[in-house]
């Protein structure tokens, strides 16, 4: 079964109600920066996310300098923000929480 994008107030919602998330400039997708205080922090919370990604097999973008990660969420198979984006999203959260 394919996800299909979030549009309208749906999309609103959900994102409504992730903490810090933003639509992303240029494209259908969403955004957060994340800063951690140190390298070995950012690190160790990516690798936590990153076996949550690979349980849902759906993976973020991110970027990261030292203690700083800029990550982008999208479902390119759906051509946009899905759910599969916003639950990931709500872990990264929780997770960043528990840093």
């Amino acid at each position: 079964m394919t996800e299909k994008p979030l549009i309208g107030v749906e999309r609103a919602k959900a994102l409504h109600e992730l903490h810090g998330w933003a639509e992303a400039k240029g494209r259908d997708a969403i955004t957060k920066t994340y800063q951690f205080k140190s390298f070995s922090h950012a690190w160790g919370f990516m690798s936590r996310v990153a076996l949550f990604a690979e349980k849902t097999d759906h993976h973020p973008e991110w970027f990261n300098v030292y203690g700083r990660l800029e990550v982008t969420l999208s479902t390119h198979s759906a051509g946009g923000v899905t759910e599969k984006d916003i639950t990931l999203a709500r872990k990264m959260d929780q997770l960043s929480a528990e840093a």
